[in-house]
């Protein structure tokens, strides 16, 4: 790694910046790993819409349907294809410690920047702080690689701010993705200061979040290729715009975007949301392909939705 168990805050606070990428992950016809495809995928990402980071294996990228091996090997793919041009952060999320170990383990050795782990699911627990408190604890003292929480409704509950403030004296802790209403991550980036970096999955408030909290980090979600292209790539403008403090040209650019957000949010079946995506992506000229099981396809109507409002969202192809 770059930077020691100790340094890892500095480090990223230094490196960690701009717009990072969940990746979704594509499959072949057959439900194998499309790794050619995840290639092609990547380089485009960073070399035609200029994205800074991926957060690879994670929700997007259906890590719940990959083997140990798969997660492992779409880590050392987006290691292989980033390369010194974008950063990575590998998610190691699982109920089971020593998965969660394995998956860390292996970022480390292959090089990669950093990992995320999700908050587990704590069945029966009115009282979690103290749990996780020692959850996140034991994973940092495991491993030197810098480490982001993760916490959303899915697990069943939020980390309080107090928490995550907590569990930033940690010392290889250095981000998280805070799923939660805007009042609650505001709360904890004026808590944290420059102990952590908070970041959340939401486009819509991410340049007034540069804008009136300060933040260098957008992580992660996928509309960084899905409403960018080579020829359009007005987030990054946006993001240049709030970073350079030019406020009212940053919102102006952000608002135009308008159209190609409703397009694809109001097209998206309920339930589908990684196949609504991957078709979207191949819209856009990118390798999508099927979902696993337990997730449901696109059907064909809706894919004639969605091309229609795809076609007439503004997007410049």
């Amino acid at each position: 790694m770059n930077y020691s168990r100790l340094d890892a805050m500095d480090y990223a606070r230094q490196n960690m910046k701009g717009i990072w990428a969940a990746a979704l992950c594509p499959f072949n016809e057959d439900f194998s790993l499309n790794e050619d495809g995840f290639r092609s995928n990547i380089r485009h990402w960073v070399d035609d819409l200029g994205i800074a980071g991926f957060f690879i294996a994670g929700k997007q990228g259906e890590f719940f349907s990959l083997s140990l091996e798969e997660r492992k090997r779409t880590f050392e793919i987006a290691v292989e294809e980033t390369g010194d041009k974008a950063g990575t952060i590998m998610s190691c999320s699982d109920q089971n410690m020593d998965v969660v170990l394995d998956l860390a383990h292996h970022a480390e050795a292959i090089g990669a920047d950093y990992i995320v782990v999700h908050a587990p699911l704590l069945h029966f627990l009115s009282d979690q702080d103290d749990t996780l408190y020692e959850y996140y604890k034991y994973i940092s003292e495991q491993v030197n690689i810098g480490i982001a929480m993760w916490s959303h409704p899915d697990s069943g509950y939020l980390m309080s701010p107090e928490l995550c403030t907590r569990i930033a004296e940690l010392p290889n802790i250095v981000a998280i993705k805070y799923s939660v209403e805007r009042d609650m991550y505001a709360r904890l980036s004026k808590m944290v200061g420059n102990k952590l970096i908070v970041s959340t999955a939401s486009e819509e408030e991410w340049c007034d979040n540069i804008l009136e909290l300060g933040w260098q980090l957008y992580l992660c979600s996928s509309p960084p290729y899905l409403i960018q292209t080579a020829n359009d790539k007005r987030m990054q403008e946006y993001t240049n715009l709030a970073f350079a403090g030019e406020a009212d040209k940053a919102r102006a650019v952000r608002d135009s975007l308008d159209g190609v957000r409703r397009a694809l949010k109001s097209t998206r079946p309920s339930g589908k949301p990684q196949a609504h995506q991957k078709y979207w992506q191949e819209l856009l000229g990118q390798v999508g392909g099927p979902v696993r099981r337990p997730m449901l396809q696109m059907t064909e109507a809706e894919k004639e939705v969605t091309k229609a409002a795809f076609d007439s969202c503004g997007l410049k192809l």
